[in-house]
């Protein structure tokens, strides 16, 4: 693709449109994960029947990992074999983009989180192969992030976090009015939101403030803001900090956003720092929402929540506990194709 999407009409789309499938990669490093690799392929293979009941998968998986992968997830998920080094498949995974019946995606360039890991060369590839596979051409942009970084309303709006996209250890020396239209290009976008994210670290986690672990879409004008309730000190401003800016912003319409509010599942006590706690973390399909499920007592008050916001679509709960250790959730192991 010679001009960027914007230029070729192109943009992103909400995730509740259509989707002609959606992709994953399957765990196949024990050493990613600390409380057992088994855990974590049971979690995976569980988030994808799950996505099934609405939905094509198509699964990438290492090459010596295919028999495995298509044992645990059934027959009627189709796993694809190809170099891995990480199975976070929206990170290193392309953003898609359409233009009508027209079919594209971004390729970011992807540096491990900001070089918190040694580099991941076939990862840094995926994006490309994916598009490959769906038959849509590439268009690779000039910034370093990952596709949890973004969230979109898809007419227009685009919501990130100044922790991700101007980081230095990503994009060093950018400026934001540079960012900003990179991601208007890259994404067809004509507003661009910006969350302070996590500039201080205060969270333990790898991403430096992915989007997708703070607030998703519902539908143009509002959005679903997560935040715990137990927080005090530094992640209490943190979280008002965050809450502030999308109070202050207005979308592509001139609209101030409507915010609903989410608590996330602050009842898990665990001893992995990295655990990831978000309920709005999740997997918007055709017809249905794919959550996390924790084993607390709020599991079902977030189930409500995301029913109430979602009220059109079934909701089905997977327990992400294996998962959550290693720092994600459902939304990171997901990247949906649009029709």
């Amino acid at each position: 693709m010679l001009k960027t999407p914007a230029e070729a009409g192109y943009r992103m789309p909400a995730e509740w449109e259509r989707h002609a499938c959606c992709w994953m990669s399957w765990p196949s490093r024990a050493e990613q994960w600390a409380d057992g690799l088994a855990g974590a392929q049971s979690t995976y293979a569980a988030i994808a029947r799950a996505i099934r009941r609405f939905e094509p998968v198509r699964m990438v998986a290492e090459p010596h990992s295919i028999a495995d992968a298509r044992a645990l997830c059934g027959a009627d998920i189709e796993v694809i074999s190809m170099p891995l080094d990480d199975p976070w498949m929206r990170d290193s995974g392309p953003t898609f983009v359409k233009r009508g019946d027209s079919l594209a995606g971004t390729a970011w360039r992807f540096n491990c989180w900001g070089g918190k890991y040694p580099e991941y060369a076939e990862n840094a590839r995926l994006a490309g192969r994916v598009l490959s596979l769906a038959g849509a051409p590439v268009y690779q942009s000039s910034l370093c992030m990952e596709g949890g970084a973004v969230h979109t309303d898809g007419a227009g709006t685009v919501i990130t976090t100044e922790s991700v996209v101007l980081n230095p250890n990503r994009n060093p020396g950018i400026t934001k009015a540079a960012a900003e239209l990179e991601l208007r290009h890259a994404l067809g976008a004509t507003q661009v939101i910006w969350l302070p994210g996590d500039p201080d670290s205060v969270n333990a986690d790898i991403t430096d403030g992915h989007i997708d672990g703070l607030l998703s879409f519902v539908e143009p004008g509002v959005v679903l803001f997560e935040s715990d309730p137990s927080a005090n000190g530094a992640a209490a401003r943190l979280a008002a900090d965050n809450r502030r800016a999308l109070e202050l912003a207005v979308d592509a319409a001139g609209r101030r956003l409507e915010i609903l509010a989410l608590d996330d599942a602050y009842e898990v006590q665990t001893p992995h720092p990295m655990f990831c706690r978000s309920y709005v973390n999740f997997y918007i399909a055709n017809g249905g929402i794919v959550m996390p499920r924790f084993g607390v007592p709020g599991d079902e008050q977030a189930r409500a929540v995301i029913q109430a916001a979602f009220p059109d679509r079934e909701v089905v709960q997977v327990d992400v506990t294996q998962l959550a250790c290693g720092g994600g959730g459902i939304h990171c192991v997901t990247q949906q194709q649009p029709v």
